[in-house]
């Protein structure tokens, strides 16, 4: 099992900007030390907790410092841009990055970013689709380009002049196109079967209740089987939040117990977002739970990881005996309200429990064997 990276970024909107920009770029750098094999940064445009506004222009600052992390879009919002500038400047982080890249991708679902947009009632997943679909029609056509659908039309057909490069986007350093994924987070997602048709690999989302994520496989299988590909649980990226520190003390109260919990701040604004969105479901292990049931202690209780070493191997081992298997354990980043406890934490489930998971996983396989 590989250990990959997730930042939405998330701070309490009291904090300065500037060093919330540092400390995220701060932890990235810091996972390329640990080894950590992905790390993917998100985006939102009119969140003031959410303050990456360009994941793509935030992971540029981070490609001549970081060494062997693969840098992921968390995600390019399809829906809220142009599809010939996402197509322009993810092929050229792409280039910048020498294929050092996954581009993340999504409808996009903040409210307010849509509204902002001009686009709050709109369907947003049927712009999604023909975005990524104009996206990589460009990288595989040669200009002029003639691309029409309901949102968007490109073509460069009036200003062509191909011999010195006028009126040509240029293309992605892997070819065909960068690796493609796609945020789950609806249980039983029917996106996440057309997802696996196309070719596309997948991250289950960490405020998604066990429940609900092991309902992510079977509809993975279900569209690789449609193209007749094999289904690999190595391609399932599965995320969560989780704690490890030195005593068990101190892993409960900096994740679970503290009012001023980074974690519980998360799981705070989290669920104030979805449940007045409508999605109280996600949150929920049985969907006959009344929505007052969802207290912020039962969410946390449920959805983070936290203890010594020895406590969150053991932790993971069942949420993996609950879901299934999956080739990659997706560390979700929080604030860091301690950013010692904060480090520390990323170094001991990188030099520690990551290690003694994957033995514990090859004796249960070998055993299986």
């Amino acid at each position: 099992m590989k250990l990959s990276f997730f930042t939405m970024p998330l701070h309490p909107p009291s904090r300065n900007y500037a060093e919330t920009l540092k400390e995220d770029r701060e932890a990235i750098l810091l996972a390329d030390r640990l080894g950590f094999a992905e790390a993917f940064i998100g985006e939102h445009v009119t969140d003031r907790a959410e303050t990456v506004t360009s994941c793509l222009m935030f992971i540029a600052s981070l490609a001549h410092d970081t060494k062997n992390i693969v840098l992921g879009s968390g995600t390019v919002n399809m829906s809220l841009n142009h599809p010939a500038i996402i197509a322009g400047q993810v092929a050229m982080i792409d280039n910048i990055l020498e294929g050092r890249f996954l581009f993340g991708i999504s409808p996009g679902a903040l409210k307010s970013d849509a509204e902002a947009l001009g686009i709050l009632h709109r369907d947003r997943n049927e712009m999604f689709v023909e975005s990524i679909d104009h996206v990589l029609a460009i990288w595989s056509t040669d200009p002029p380009y003639r691309l029409k659908g309901k949102y968007w039309n490109v073509t460069t057909e009036e200003s062509l002049i191909e011999e010195i490069g006028q009126g040509v986007i240029v293309g992605p350093y892997q070819k065909p196109h960068p690796p493609i994924v796609v945020t789950v987070v609806a249980p039983y997602s029917r996106g996440l079967t057309e997802a696996a048709a196309r070719g596309w690999t997948s991250i289950s989302a960490n405020f998604l209740m066990p429940e609900w994520v092991r309902t992510h496989w079977p509809k993975y299988v279900e569209g690789c089987e449609r193209v007749g590909r094999a289904a690999d649980p190595a391609d399932w990226r599965v995320a969560k939040s989780i704690f490890v520190a030195d005593d068990e003390k101190t892993a409960r109260e900096y994740a679970l117990e503290n009012d001023n919990s980074p974690y519980r701040f998360y799981y705070k604004q989290l669920m104030q977002k979805l449940i007045s969105a409508g999605r109280s479901n996600l949150f929920k292990h049985d969907q006959s739970m009344p929505d007052e049931a969802v207290t912020l202690d039962y969410v946390t209780d449920r959805l983070v990881i936290a203890g010594t070493v020895d406590s969150v191997v053991d932790q993971i081992l069942a949420f993996r005996e609950r879901i299934g298997d999956f080739g990659t354990l997706v560390y979700a980043g929080h604030d860091w309200v301690d950013k010692a406890l904060s480090k520390r934490s990323m170094e001991l489930m990188a030099n520690e429990v990551m290690p003694r998971l994957n033995e514990a996983i090859g004796g249960v396989d070998e055993a299986a064997e």
